[in-house]
């Protein structure tokens, strides 16, 4: 499936109501429709065959009811964290590289700064604090540094906040693709929240679907399994740079084994708390 997510429904408007409280109801199964979800409920992260409907607040009546409705459904968990302790801890303002990255809620009206990008991460991963984004950031400024950057495909966006980064940094063309809804749409509002509709499209769909579409820049911050099918698909040389992350130490030897039959530089290897690995090229 690949289809562009425009609407922004579900996703809570953090910059006006933080959320103190999540309440995730993990359940076996791919919902059919979320239409009958509608009270406190903020959406629904789907993995494989498994799907995590978040909430404000305990909604059983409403997950009884989605059970009698799709009884292919089951339910397996109920979980109750803090929204800090979904996000691995509280979001705060912070730089990285050339960024000053806002949390949405402390943003205020008005023009946006150059450097500043205005995030609302929802309940999607990817607001920055990971080791791998930083990277990833830093990658981007030396990359439009090395060459005209006027294209760029992010795989596995997000949150939306590399595709963005690219455009700040002056790529006039991003395209961010995830396979998963609710991130496209989290990814949208972002988009919408920095002004950057006209210049980044956000895409539902397999990141190997696009391998084939050239572009001045590929950045992917992935799981390995989908990043080892990147790189070794025929477009990956339809790139002109590359930013791969999100690589554990056994990952990134895959990964370089592959480069030594490809005709790339690694121009930068990035290797953090002994475990996270981001590599900046590009090919010959």
């Amino acid at each position: 499936m690949i289809s562009p997510v425009i609407e922004t429904d579900g996703i809570p408007d953090i910059k006006k109501y933080p959320i103190d409280r999540l309440v995730i109801y993990y359940l076996k199964g791919c919902l059919h429709c979320e239409s009958g979800l509608i009270q406190n409920y903020l959406g629904n992260w789907q993995e494989d065959d498994f799907s995590f409907l978040f909430f404000t607040r305990p909604e059983d009546d409403q997950i009884d009811r989605l059970l009698r409705d799709q009884p292919h459904l089951e339910r397996i968990d109920r979980y109750d964290m803090t929204y800090a302790e979904w996000q691995g801890g509280h979001i705060n303002r912070q730089t990285i590289g050339p960024f000053d990255i806002l949390p949405a809620w402390e943003s205020h009206p008005g023009i946006i700064a150059e450097n500043t990008i205005i995030l609302d991460p929802g309940v999607v991963f990817g607001n920055g604090g990971h080791p791998t984004t930083k990277n990833c950031l830093e990658a981007l400024a030396l990359a439009v540094e090395h060459a005209p950057v006027a294209t760029a495909q992010d795989m596995g966006s997000g949150t939306g906040l590399l595709s963005i980064a690219a455009w700040k940094l002056g790529v006039s063309q991003v395209l961010s693709i995830d396979f998963n809804r609710l991130a496209v749409k989290t990814a949208n509002r972002n988009i919408l929240l920095n002004g950057a509709a006209n210049s980044v499209l956000a895409i539902q769909g397999r990141a190997e679907t696009f391998m084939d579409i050239p572009a001045d820049l590929l950045i992917a911050n992935i799981h390995f399994d989908v990043m080892r099918h990147l790189v070794s698909a025929s477009g990956f040389l339809n790139k002109k740079q590359f930013i791969l992350s999100g690589l554990l130490k056994s990952e990134a030897r895959h990964i370089e084994d592959m480069f030594n039959g490809l005709p790339v530089n690694i121009l930068s290897h990035w290797e953090q708390d002994h475990i996270w690995h981001t590599y900046w090229g590009h090919v010959l």
